[in-house]
Order: structure tokens, then C-alpha cells, then sequence
């Protein structure tokens, strides 16, 4: 068993390994976490934890709000996530390896991330400026037929593309393009398709590949039959995520 103790960063979001994930980071806390991040050298990865909020605000309050128009601000670490932090977290997330960390003029920073290998929460510090987490890295395991339960999800995703966007199958590409490494593949789908972020965790989590695979290909199934009896949906660009506000 590895082992790892990182800063944490909770996102109203599911990140894989392989995933693009741009932040776009105003909070003290978590600018304080970027600032340390920045000690690493560059020729070192600077690794943090993603993990999705069960329960929590990515953004602390920080105005009196309903239903106590009375109640103070929260602030620290932990804030927006109750007394016991761990409880608001899923427990399985993602590493992330922060390729780009530019400071701007008023304090915040653009950071760009990469997603790189599973994690399972074990516990969680918020005694320091921002939130730390011990962690444990989580092989992923192939599981029985991952090769041609790949070969059917990708079918499958094709479909679906076409469907949401709305467009005949011989006016898109081929998606020639596409991975045929069965967890590329997995993740690939699994963040590109338009889930929930239950959805998308249950598929974090999945105990093998094989296993996400046939997960997915029983939802791509699901939401293609789904959109064939709706109107046209406008394109969408199913590689790009918005930019988290932090």
C-alpha cells in the first residue's frame, strides 16, 4: 500500500487521471496552497488531491446569508465542509499534477492541471492554511474482458456524440482519433459524458476497468435512447470542461 500525505483541493467535480482540470483559484486558502506548491523546484511534480464534495460549498460564505441573516462568515481550511471534514468528501478522488501555476496581479492564480492516478481518502488535516489529506493510491486493476468491453463503449460513445449533438452519423468523423487502451478509454468517457457528479464518482471508483466499461456502456445505452426522443440539441464540445471558479 503507497501512501501519500497532500494538500487537498474539494471541487464541486469529478476529475480522472488523464483529465485537464483548469482552477481558476481567488480563495486565501487555497491561494496559500498554490503559494506552497510553487516552493516545489520545476522539475518536480506539484501534486495536490481532487476529491468531490458529498456535502459542503466549494466557496465559503462570506456574507451573511439565508436562512440566519445573522450568521458570521465562515473562514479557515475547512470552512463550508462542517466539523469533520472527511465526512463532506467522497472518499475516492484524483491526484493532480499542476503543469502551469501563474500568479496574478491581485493574488489569485490560473493553475492547469493534469489528473494522474486514483486515490482513497483516509483522513483529513485542517489544522495548517489549507486543507491536507493522507491518502492512499489505488491501482487500476483491468478486471475480465476490458479489451472488448473498450471496443463497445467507444461504439457506443460515437453514438451518443451523434445523438447529443444532434447531427446524422455521416456528417461527423469516424472518431478515428479516439484511445483503445481500455482505462483511457474508461476515463475518456466517463468525463466527457454529461453525468451527475454521483454518476461520475460511482465511476471513479469502480473496482476495475471492465467494471467502469460495462457501467458506461449500460448509461451511454440509457441516455442515447433517451435522446433520440428529443429535439435537436445544439453542438457540444464533449473534450472541454468549464473552468472551476474555485
Amino acid at each position: 500500500m503507497t501512501t501519500a500525505r497532500l494538500p487537498l483541493f474539494p471541487l464541486n467535480a469529478v476529475l480522472f487521471p488523464g483529465l485537464v482540470l483548469p482552477l481558476n483559484v481567488f480563495e486565501e486558502r487555497y491561494r496559500a496552497m498554490m503559494r506552497e506548491l510553487l516552493k516545489t523546484d520545476e522539475s518536480e511534480p506539484r501534486r495536490f488531491a481532487v476529491v468531490a464534495i458529498r456535502d459542503g460549498r466549494e466557496v465559503a460564505p462570506t456574507a451573511p446569508g439565508l436562512p440566519d441573516q445573522t450568521a458570521l462568515p465562515e473562514k479557515g481550511p475547512a470552512a463550508g465542509f462542517g466539523p469533520d471534514p472527511v465526512q463532506a468528501f467522497h472518499r475516492v478522488g484524483c491526484i493532480a499534477d499542476a503543469a502551469t501555476i501563474r500568479e496574478r496581479e491581485d493574488g489569485s492564480f490560473e493553475v492547469l492541471a493534469t489528473g494522474t492516478t486514483r486515490v482513497k481518502l483516509l483522513s483529513v488535516d485542517a489544522t495548517g492554511p489549507f486543507l491536507t489529506a493522507e491518502l492512499e493510491e489505488l491501482e487500476e486493476e483491468q478486471g475480465d474482458g476490458a479489451g472488448a468491453l473498450a471496443e463497445g463503449v467507444l461504439r457506443a460513445f460515437r453514438a451518443y456524440q451523434k445523438r447529443l449533438a444532434g447531427a446524422r452519423e455521416r456528417s461527423l468523423t469516424t472518431g478515428q482519433e479516439l484511445p483503445d487502451e481500455p482505462s483511457v478509454v474508461s476515463y475518456l468517457v466517463a468525463a466527457a459524458a454529461v453525468l451527475d457528479t454521483p454518476a461520475k464518482q460511482r465511476l471513479l471508483q469502480a473496482p476495475d476497468t471492465a467494471t467502469r466499461l460495462r457501467e458506461e456502456l449500460h448509461l451511454l445505452r440509457a441516455e442515447t435512447a433517451v435522446l433520440r426522443h428529443l429535439p435537436s440539441l445544439p453542438a457540444v464540445d464533449l473534450t472541454r470542461a468549464p473552468t472551476s471558479p474555485n
